[in-house]
């Protein structure tokens, strides 16, 4: 039984070679049309070239906190950040304000050939933007942009501008929570330095009166008991609390400084280890790629429409002689 298979599937190949063979005038004809076409036209297609730029995330250790405090954090403020920083990076280079400022540099309205005359000019440009403009993570949770143009030049420029943006973005985002922050802290810290303040004027007072007390005429061990028996329970009460105060105080300042820092930190929340470099050598298209594959479907289409056909000629003929 195997061997009639066998025998059945080497026949038919044998039919269809021997059918390709006869048929062999046509599809050199299709060939050489299909090859001539695909290479006219792949001539025709704009080159492009793409340009890229490779940059791991910061980490998002606190600035303040890794510098002035005895804060350890599993990746230091050098460090490189991870997924979760890596997705939030991909996330601001989408963000329309990137988008917008590309697109108005470049006037890319213009450079895609779109004019304000077409309908749908802005879809059709943001859909041009990002099938040009691609971003994604690598295998090691790098972040990578990609910039297809048709002038090399360009591809790098974008490219590397849209890595320079990162960093105003994200400074722009974190700005306004980071100084009002600082604005609530360092008013924080004016009050209970305020309230310290008046805590040791009223100490001060206590003692002036402790001392007059002491001056006067009489028995010592009587002044003493007397100053003690009026003023000794405000004057420790106040000396315990102005211990407590101090340290508020001393937290509240070192938290202004934290804040301070974080307010006008200016440090990259990226790490660009490979810029993008103009290309000598067009991305897309591959010409010779385009006129083998085009070339070859063109020659299977015209060999299964020849089959079929065939066959229906020959099913006509046996129901015409019956």
């Amino acid at each position: 039984m195997e061997n009639k298979e066998q025998k059945s599937y080497n026949f038919n190949s044998v039919d269809l070679l021997i059918y390709i063979w006869n048929k062999r005038v046509v599809l050199m004809i299709v060939g050489i049309v299909a090859a001539a076409a695909s290479m006219v036209i792949s001539l025709k297609i704009v080159p492009m070239y793409s340009s890229s730029v490779i940059m791991f995330p910061a980490s998002n250790a606190s600035v303040a906190r890794g510098l002035l405090t005895n804060y350890n954090a599993k990746q230091g403020i050098y460090g490189f950040g991870e997924e979760d920083q890596a997705e939030q990076l991909l996330q601001v280079l989408h963000s329309e304000s990137i988008r917008s400022r590309i697109i108005e540099k470049y006037d890319l309205m213009a450079h895609y050939g779109i004019g304000q005359d077409t309908k749908y000019p802005r879809t059709k440009l943001y859909v041009m933007y990002k099938n040009n403009i691609k971003f994604s993570l690598t295998e090691y949770q790098a972040v990578e942009i990609s910039v297809m143009d048709s002038d090399p030049q360009l591809s790098a420029a974008i490219a590397n501008d849209i890595s320079n943006l990162v960093d105003t973005v994200f400074y722009n985002i974190k700005e306004k929570l980071a100084k009002s922050a600082y604005r609530l802290v360092e008013d924080q810290y004016m009050e209970t330095e305020n309230r310290l303040v008046a805590m040791q004027d009223s100490l001060y007072k206590i003692s002036v009166e402790l001392k007059k007390n002491m001056s006067k005429e009489g028995d010592v061990a009587d002044k003493i008991i007397g100053a003690l028996a009026e003023y000794g329970v405000s004057y420790m009460y106040m000396t315990e609390q102005m211990k407590y105060e101090v340290g508020i105080v001393n937290n509240t300042r070192i938290r202004v400084l934290e804040a301070k820092m974080e307010a006008e930190q200016d440090l990259p929340y990226k790490f660009v280890v490979e810029q993008a470099i103009v290309p000598e050598k067009k991305a897309f298209p591959n010409k010779s790629l385009i006129v083998v594959v085009s070339t070859f479907a063109s020659l299977l289409f015209a060999l299964i429409i020849m089959i079929v056909i065939d066959n229906v000629k020959s099913r006509i003929a046996v129901i015409e002689e019956k």
